[in-house]
């Protein structure tokens, strides 16, 4: 199979390690284990003494009962036994993927969005159409477009909810439309959900609580802050639940028992860590939104309750040179835009601690000027 290098994962992982001012993440500041037990309370205080009992063997292969009833609890009408624990969220949307992508098929996927949502299925022998986004649209798709692009054989539409990287989410009103288009023709929605927003979260629903034919993937990496676990999981129907099932058998076989009782405690304590994620992305967007108004070489489209955002640089070179040269020359990191297919701008991973925010935006205001002022 030939497939694509992820721009993204590439430039990090060349990258990332050379970083003095780390702008670029897309996780909501990580969690110590220290703040994750205190966090956690009287459960957190025994969690080691309990591990210390354990055998570190493989543990549960779809997730233990635990860890799926905590899953199955963040949506409205999921059964338990349809959720299936992944190596992260690039685990569940390969196998997702996988299972539903055969050569020959017609996919539509969002774009440009996070790269494997189209890529993979290329990979696997999909006839792959992209359903662009538009940035006077506050980069939405627009569902005319999602109608024209729809054929009688169209297996499967993939979109990213909310986007990685330009922190943009489908309202729930969309998202009906889009089940409406795919019910039409029996098309499979995969919805990367990795991202889901942490604010106003009655205006967003998951693509499994309208479609029976919805799968979703999500992990405990960005909203959840403990992208270390590599803790993922899909929802989805039995039927593809069941297929997937035997997909993992080669993929991954199961998490283990220590990440997944790691996941389990973030699970259970999830509303004081989405307290805690909320406060950062409404103080550091705030912080970055005052930058921005005093920063003529600078756009965005505001991040809504999402952890990653994009924005726009008005300079006369290349993206991918200018955050070489700035992390080369200051230790700043973002990601180039155009590792996403988004020429001219960068991902600014925003909710950093506080004091990397103010430090790398104070430098990269210094450089922007510098270089072409």
């Amino acid at each position: 199979m030939k497939i694509k290098t992820i721009g993204v994962e590439d430039y990090l992982n060349v990258w990332e390690h050379d970083a003095k001012w780390d702008i670029a993440q897309s996780t909501i500041d990580s969690l110590t284990m220290e703040e994750i037990l205190a966090i956690s309370d009287e459960e957190g205080a025994h969690f080691y003494d309990r591990l210390n009992k354990e055998k570190m063997n493989y543990g549960w292969i779809d997730g233990s009962q635990e860890f799926r009833e905590e899953v199955a609890s963040l949506y409205q009408h999921v059964d338990p036994a349809n959720v299936l624990q992944m190596n992260g969220g690039t685990g569940a949307n390969l196998n997702a993927i996988m299972a539903l992508v055969e050569p020959g098929d017609h996919v539509i996927a969002e774009y440009p969005t996070y790269q494997p949502l189209y890529d993979l299925p290329e990979a696997l022998g999909a006839d792959v159409d992209h359903w662009v986004i538009h940035e006077e649209d506050d980069w939405q798709p627009r569902i005319d477009e999602l109608k024209k692009l729809i054929r009688k054989d169209t297996k499967l539409i993939c979109i990213n909810n909310a986007s990685n990287p330009l922190g943009t989410c489908i309202p729930r009103d969309l998202l009906e439309e889009i089940v409406e288009v795919a019910k039409s023709v029996g098309a499979w929605i995969l919805a990367d959900e990795v991202f889901f927003p942490v604010e106003d979260t009655d205006q967003y629903v998951s693509v499994v609580d309208l479609y029976d034919k919805g799968v979703a993937t999500n992990s405990i990496s960005k909203r959840y802050s403990v992208p270390a676990a590599r803790v993922g999981w899909t929802v989805s129907n039995a039927e593809l639940a069941d297929q997937m099932r035997h997909l993992r058998d080669y993929t991954m076989i199961c998490a283990g028992v220590f990440n997944d009782a790691l996941a389990t405690l973030v699970l259970r304590n999830r509303d004081a860590i989405l307290d805690r994620n909320r406060a950062i992305i409404q103080k550091n967007r705030a912080i970055v939104q005052e930058w921005i108004d005093h920063e003529p070489r600078v756009s965005w489209i505001p991040p809504k309750g999402v952890s990653v955002s994009y924005i726009r640089l008005d300079i006369p070179e290349d993206d991918e040179k200018f955050c070489l040269d700035i992390l080369k020359d200051e230790g700043v990191l973002l990601v180039p835009g155009s590792r996403f297919d988004l020429p001219k701008g960068a991902r600014l991973g925003y909710c950093a601690k506080e004091e990397t925010l103010r430090t790398g935006l104070g430098i990269l205001s210094d450089y922007l000027k510098k270089k072409f002022d």
